[in-house]
């Protein structure tokens, strides 16, 4: 039986955010981000955690270059941060030559071992001081402007040296978990329990149309005054699961499975590729969707050289006979782990929302090749945490058995669709190269006999979890979830409060905190070599 294929020149890598892992918050000029505040505000942040040091790799870059280079990295996407290059954002406000410089020599230091850098502008860290100043994306005017004077300095300080662009990475959740859930920065929602400020019926659709529009402008600006001298293509990275209907013999769950894709992905894909949202978002926002100007239209069309796209997991969907609410982002619907039959998606993993799915992975790829003509793909990020990987010995812990086969599994679906499906895909970068700074939340969940039915078998199943350890009573009808969760399986009609948290590791090389930063490489950062040696083509 052959095996399926990569292509030749096929890039692999790994990839990491700035603000994860860089450190330094204060040195050389940079000043504050929006996750800067927000991991100062009590209770918002695990354990009060924050990117103070992170994994110090502001210092220790030719360290890291090192490991890549170790574990043979053909590529590495790395983010750079907005406020250490122009500290207070603006296109009138001085830019930062030393902050600028360290990014430039980072590119170069990785040309010269041999890796390509690809560069993602903005990672979710927009300058503390446009948040302040006007609001940062939810004034589409200044924003627009800032974001493409930042992205010009950038192109014309990197030049030749990049040839992979990322203008914004998961616009999804800068618009949903920054201004409609309010977990992450800066922390904007309806709920006064958590902010006295936002509006989640309206601000995140208009955060993520200020988002396509700047990605739009920036595009132009490279297309127009750099590509051609440079060499570089540009894109945006989107992210979103794959979606399986509970009951596949339902119509109803069928097209739900379908309308989650498109509300958390075709939101931006639709306007990249089409010019227009999808038809699915605009029956249930209405007037709280903007509509495109012939200008933005004309901006935001076709700006895309390559898809990027992360991916980790999938799940099932059950459709919901009610009428949505104001605040529902996802599509009026149930996100669930197991199906009508009781089967599960995929295995646990520390990450409550993540279960691996690789077909799930292929079938995603598919389907938005098919949609969107056949776009060449980048997947830019994908990877996994471990059950209880926290909690073992240092020897134990290097041994990740788990995450090798998730990356066999995965790369393994690629290959397929690539060589089987026909999808045009020319890179992988996995998350993440290094355990990362920022902590998960952890949130209160409170159960009464009026709570969505739909959260019933996840209270039920962490209850017994914390009922087995002795740290509930039988009458408990409100338990922590001890758990690194995706907001984006949460009901609209459950009752969540910040608490604190812990970290969840999926990087392929372990970071001693409390040993001086000390880096270990994990088994997987050495077998995914192997398997991109199996599948990547000769010739």
């Amino acid at each position: 039986m052959s095996i399926s294929t990569l292509p030749k020149g096929f890039l692999w890598g790994f990839a990491t955010a700035s603000y994860q892992i860089e450190g330094a918050p204060e040195e050389d000029g940079r000043a504050d981000s929006i996750w800067d505040t927000f991991c100062r505000i009590p209770g918002k942040i695990a354990g009060g955690e924050s990117g103070v040091r992170a994994c110090d790799s502001y210092h220790r870059t030719a360290e890291d270059i090192a490991l890549l280079k170790e574990y043979g990295a053909k590529v590495y996407r790395f983010s750079l941060s907005w406020s250490r290059i122009i500290p207070l954002g603006g296109r009138d406000d001085p830019v930062n030559e030393k902050g600028l410089q360290y990014y430039v020599k980072l590119a170069d230091d990785l040309l010269a071992a041999g890796i390509q850098p690809m560069v993602t502008l903005f990672h979710w860290d927009l300058p503390d001081n446009l948040h302040k100043r006007y609001l940062g994306m939810l004034n589409k005017d200044e924003f627009v402007k800032d974001f493409e004077n930042y992205a010009r300095v950038c192109f014309k300080a990197f030049g030749d040296r990049v040839k992979f662009w990322i203008t914004f990475n998961e616009p999804w959740c800068s618009s949903i978990l920054g201004y409609s859930t309010g977990l992450f920065a800066p922390g904007r929602t309806s709920d006064r329990t958590k902010s006295d400020e936002g509006d989640s019926s309206t601000e995140p659709w208009i955060v993520g149309h200020s988002l396509l529009i700047a990605h739009g402008a920036a595009v132009k600006a490279y297309r127009e005054d750099f590509k051609a001298k440079d060499g570089g293509e540009i894109g945006i990275t989107l992210n979103g699961d794959w979606a399986e209907p509970w009951d596949p013999n339902d119509p109803a769950d069928v097209e739900a499975a379908n309308r989650k894709i498109e509300f958390a992905i075709s939101w931006f894909g639709d306007a990249v590729y089409f010019g227009k949202y999808p038809e699915s978002m605009r029956k249930q926002l209405g007037n709280r969707l903007p509509e495109f100007t012939d200008e933005e239209i004309a901006l935001v069309k076709g700006s895309n050289d390559f898809y990027g796209m992360n991916h980790y997991c999938a799940n099932y969907i059950k459709h919901k006979e009610s009428e949505p609410e104001p605040e529902d982002f996802a599509g009026n619907l149930e996100i669930l782990y197991h199906n009508k039959d009781g089967v599960a998606i995929g295995p646990e993993t520390q990450s409550f929302w993540l279960r691996p799915n690789p077909l799930g992975f292929r079938k995603l790829i598919k389907w938005l090749s098919d949609r969107y003509g056949g776009p060449t793909f980048y997947v830019t990020e994908s990877g996994t945490s471990l059950k209880g990987e926290n909690d073992l010995p240092l020897e134990e812990l290097l041994e990740d058995d788990f995450r090798c086969e998730y990356f066999r599994g995965y790369i393994g679906a690629l290959a397929d669709a690539h060589t089987i499906d026909g999808v045009d895909v020319r890179g992988y970068t996995a998350w993440s190269l290094m355990e990362y700074v920022l902590p998960s939340p952890i949130f209160y969940l409170t159960l009464s006999p009026l709570s969505c039915p739909c959260q019933r078998p996840m209270f039920r199943k962490i209850r017994g979890q914390l009922l087995a350890r002795g740290e509930a009573d039988d009458d408990d009808t409100t338990v922590a979830l001890a758990i690194d969760f995706d907001p984006a399986l949460m009901c609209t009609c459950s009752n969540f409060e910040w608490a604190e948290g812990y970290e969840t590791r999926f990087g392929v090389t372990f970071v001693d905190y409390e040993g001086d930063q000390k880096r270990y490489p994990k088994k997987s950062a050495r077998e995914i070599g192997k398997i991109f040696e199996k599948h990547i083509a000769k010739s």
